[in-house]
């Protein structure tokens, strides 16, 4: 595509230069400048692109857009007072908006949104529409399948991505859409058909600063729907979370709630719940149907209840929806089984794991236990909060290292263990892999084991390296010789 027909229309930037250069692609990673490249010198939280600018330019770009003129450089510049600004438009443009050729649904929330999004492909995929997924786990564009990063990935790959899928002849959608990528514009430019809202609570206030502020971030997905030029449009409300009400007041868009505990327009009722899976009744507009599933817990009951209404929508009824909740399998490192009696799961707040464990809790016959660390760089009041989690709901629990990024893990598992009452009865194992061996060798038939914080990761971060870990692997390898599993 021409520099030209790029920027056409466009108001509110300089270009210094030709505007007849053929663009071959964009990026804001000077690692991933190919020649050709326009890259977008934006400013982040803790680097301003234009320190970047002449490795982009040893790496081909052609072009560079940044808020200053430099005088050093003899590519084309374009100036523009906020680059970051015109990421989201500008890779939109340049990939020919493809979220118009495609069912798109995003979902929101503090918690549930991965299995959300995960179950709402599968029903979606049931439904005979082929769909790709862009989340914090994995991408999938058809059979292209590889692990993501991000919970939200940059506007650039959101809509690379979006193209891949309708290249490969998806016709549907499916997203992880987080309060940074809200914030920060990743997935502007995207016109969405639905959108969900799982729950809220405290998280990434180290970012946000307030509750407010934080789901003032979420709310914008349903004020961005409301301005879609999709027409047959809805939003999805988890009607027994507090926030609902608020995050509903002055949408236009047509929207349904789904939950248990309040009315509803989609509602679950006589929940039974075992080590092997849940049993649900689902009410419609005056009609039933008896699902089962795999998943446990009643926070696994919201996770399905979502996709469910998405299928409603699309003129699925309920006895339609019976077969895909049954046939879903758990999403990797989302309370995902090793052997009889570990869960691994990537519970990193006091919520998500009191959730895990309060699933868990009357369907153990033995003890419950449970091994987890908390991230460095990250809000210090989850130490606090997963402390008493641990506490309050299991019957021993293991303190060991996370992603310490650049925090001492000494100190971090200090943290979390002052958040204890009696932190004698508490094993401190920094290892991560000694750690889980530790809680695996204590297991007794009946026994079960929560090995929370890191889910589907497949590494450990620390300030001066990144080392390979798999919770699953490690405890599949401690697993080995138990004859009690």
């Amino acid at each position: 595509m021409k520099l030209k027909q790029l920027l056409k229309g466009l108001n509110g930037l300089e270009v210094k230069g030709s505007k007849e250069i053929e663009i071959t692609g964009l990026s804001v990673d000077s690692r991933s400048t190919a020649p050709g490249h326009l890259f977008i010198a934006k400013k982040g939280t803790q680097f301003h692109g234009a320190q970047f600018m002449q490795q982009a330019i040893n790496s081909g770009a052609a072009v560079v857009l940044n808020d200053l003129y430099d005088p050093f450089f003899s590519q084309t510049q374009i100036i523009h007072p906020q680059p970051a600004l015109l990421e989201a438009l500008l890779a939109a443009r340049f990939y020919q908006f493809p979220s118009q050729e495609l069912f798109v649904f995003g979902a929101t929330g503090t918690k549930g949104k991965t299995t959300t999004t995960y179950v709402a492909r599968h029903v979606l995929e049931a439904l005979n529409i082929a769909t790709g997924l862009i989340g914090g786990v994995q991408t999938i564009a058809a059979e292209q399948q590889f692990p993501s990063t991000l919970t939200t990935h940059d506007a650039i790959f959101n809509q690379k991505w979006l193209r891949e899928m309708v290249f490969k002849k998806c016709r549907g959608a499916v997203l992880e859409v987080s309060s940074h990528g809200l914030a920060q514009n990743r997935v502007a430019e995207i016109t969405f058909d639905a959108a969900l809202f799982t729950n809220l609570s405290s998280d990434h206030l180290d970012y946000h600063k307030t509750i407010e502020e934080y789901a003032s971030c979420k709310k914008r997905l349903f004020q961005g729907l409301d301005q879609s030029s999709k027409k047959n449009k809805r939003a999805f409300f988890n009607g027994d979370s507090a926030w609902t009400p608020w995050m509903r007041e002055g949408l236009k868009t047509p929207s349904w709630t789904f939950g248990v505990e309040a009315p509803a327009d989609i509602r679950a009722k006589n929940i039974s719940f075992g080590l092997e899976g849940t049993r649900f009744t689902v009410d419609f507009q005056g009609q039933s149907a008896l699902f089962e599933t795999s998943l446990i817990g009643k926070y696994n009951v919201y996770n399905l209840l979502g996709p469910i209404a998405l299928g409603l929508h699309l003129g699925a009824s309920l006895q339609d929806l019976g077969a895909p909740v049954a046939s879903f399998r758990p999403v990797p490192g989302r309370f995902e089984r090793v052997g009889n009696s570990i869960f691994i799961d990537f519970a990193h707040t006091g919520d998500s794991l009191a959730n895990v464990l309060c699933a868990l809790r009357p369907l153990v016959l033995g003890r419950l236990f449970v091994v987890f660390g908390c991230g460095g760089n990250r809000d210090p009041n989850r130490r606090y909060f997963m402390a008493k989690a641990a506490e309050k709901y299991a019957d021993g629990t293991v303190i060991t290292t996370d992603n310490c990024r650049s925090e001492d893990p000494e100190a971090i598992c200090r943290q979390i263990l002052s958040g204890f009452e009696r932190p004698g009865l508490v094993h401190v194992e920094l290892d991560r892999r000694a750690a889980i061996f530790h809680a695996v060798q204590m297991l007794k038939k009946g026994d079960v084991l929560v090995i929370a914080g890191k889910g589907h990761e497949k590494s450990q971060i620390f300030a001066h390296q990144t080392v390979p870990f798999d919770d699953v692997s490690v405890a599949k390898e401690a697993l080995q010789g138990k004859e009690v599993f």
